[in-house]
């Protein structure tokens, strides 16, 4: 079985300084910057938030991390000087950065608590987000678009608190922006990888008519989606699911051997998909939507260009009747997933479906595990977590990836779903990969996996 973990739930306290702005190390170009249509979308215009713990490393001994970081930040902004600016909103609603080289707010902290005390693993959602990440306001305009907090531990390890504007950048071009204050950070003069603005690239055309027909858009995904809207009544359980390379191999075993090469991300989710379809009893008839993000570089015909650091996120989508998703082997749902997979790959395709998106409310996931958070070395290694603080799990969830001191790495997947679901989805998960029979709700004759 998958091992399962509450969030993680800790009191300690936190001196925290006043925060302050960091401007970028030498002057940079006043000038404005349109973002992309896909940055325009209205759900990208919010603050997301991440938590990356880091463990401490004696070859650092008397290495102040806020200092450091700190120095690194304003020499990085000179090369992603945009970040540094303030968001604008035009009478069009279309939206534009003046890159006025304000700055990003930048704190420091010490908290009384070891890293060991978190426990192990870190899991999300956090109960102490206030206390690791300053709680700026949440406007969007005329304020800083990103914030760091380095808050240092008894133990001489330390957590970087991060919430940025979504709509300069997604988890990847974050990643890369802090990936490049880790190679400053380490004495790097530039980053190994220069940032490009390009937006233009996914500006769409408007009407666009796709090239070839596309399933997904002839269907009313918000009336597929009812069994994401949990009555209030029900009580929530968070639970963090962690699948070892033990339990990916289960779930492999579960396909025919022409399906097993397909990635670890694949196969959890769409194990995830049938289990959760069992778990929440949904009628037999009844439509139920998964819907993936997809990393756009390296598709659309390649127009992204390395360094890319704006949104870039597709959707993938894969529909079905819960009968079909229960009744069905583990490589219907996994099929379903890798067909919708292969049309994003086509400039038609993302111009599509970018009116589509701002409808969904069906079950999301994300995959974080290779957006670069877990990489990000400021001098003390890789972190032991890196993800998401605030993971809208009632809507979706994410995969992100642990890196054990010792073994393997392993992914974690946070779900949400009312008590008595959540019983029956370990149930569920449990028997796929133990290779039993589904339980299903009744309504259907379950065949095994």
């Amino acid at each position: 079985m998958a091992q399962t973990y509450s969030p993680t739930s800790i009191m300690f306290n936190v001196q925290r300084g006043a925060p302050e702005l960091v401007t970028p190390a030498k002057s940079t170009p006043y000038e404005f910057k349109p973002l992309s249509d896909l940055d325009n979308l209205y759900w990208f215009r919010t603050h997301v938030s991440g938590l990356t713990f880091y463990p401490h490393n004696p070859s650092m001994n008397g290495v102040d991390p806020s200092k450091l970081i700190r120095t690194a930040i304003a020499q990085t902004l000179v090369f992603y000087y945009p970040l540094a600016g303030r968001l604008r909103e035009g009478t069009t609603g279309k939206l534009t950065v003046e890159c006025t080289g304000e700055g990003i707010l930048f704190a420091e902290a010490d908290a009384d608590v070891t890293l060991d005390q978190f426990g192990y693993p870190i899991v999300p959602p956090f109960s102490f987000l206030d206390q690791l990440l300053y709680q700026e306001p949440t406007d969007i305009f005329n304020c800083p678009l990103m914030l760091i907090q380095v808050t240092r531990l008894k133990c001489g390890g330390f957590v970087i608190g991060l919430r940025h504007n979504h709509t300069m950048c997604d988890a990847v071009g974050a990643a890369q922006f802090l990936s490049a204050i880790g190679e400053i950070a380490r004495g790097a003069i530039s980053p190994s990888v220069l940032p490009v603005w390009e937006r233009h690239v996914l500006n769409s055309t408007i009407p666009q008519q796709p090239t070839s027909p596309l399933p997904e858009h002839n269907h009313n995904i918000s009336d597929s989606s009812n069994d994401m809207k949990f009555p209030l009544e029900h009580e929530l359980c968070y639970k963090a699911f962690i699948f070892a390379q033990t339990e990916i191999s289960a779930l492999r075993r579960c396909l025919p051997i022409h399906l097993r090469h397909c990635s670890s991300f694949e196969i959890v989710t769409a194990s995830v998909w049938k289990c959760r379809v069992a778990a929440l009893q949904l009628h037999p008839t009844k439509e139920t939507s998964l819907i993936w993000s997809v990393n756009l570089r390296g598709k659309l015909n390649q127009l992204i260009p390395s360094g890319y650091y704006g949104n870039a996120v597709g959707v993938s989508i894969s529909t079905s009747t819960a009968k079909d998703i229960l009744e069905s082997p583990l490589s219907y749902a996994l099929q379903l997933l890798r067909n919708s997979k292969r049309k994003v790959n086509t400039e038609d395709y993302e111009g599509s479906v970018i009116n589509l998106m701002a409808s969904m409310t069906s079950y999301t996931v994300t995959d974080l595990k290779n957006a670069g958070f877990g990489e990000v070395d400021f001098g003390w290694n890789k972190p032991i977590y890196a993800g998401l603080a605030q993971s809208m799990l009632t809507a979706g969830g994410y995969q992100t990836q642990f890196n054990r001191e010792k073994g393997e790495n392993e992914i974690m997947l946070p779900v949400c779903l009312p008590k008595e679901a959540m019983e029956r989805f370990e149930m569920e998960l449990n028997n796929m990969l133990k290779d039993q029979p589904f339980i299903g709700d009744g309504n259907a004759v379950i065949s095994k996996l």
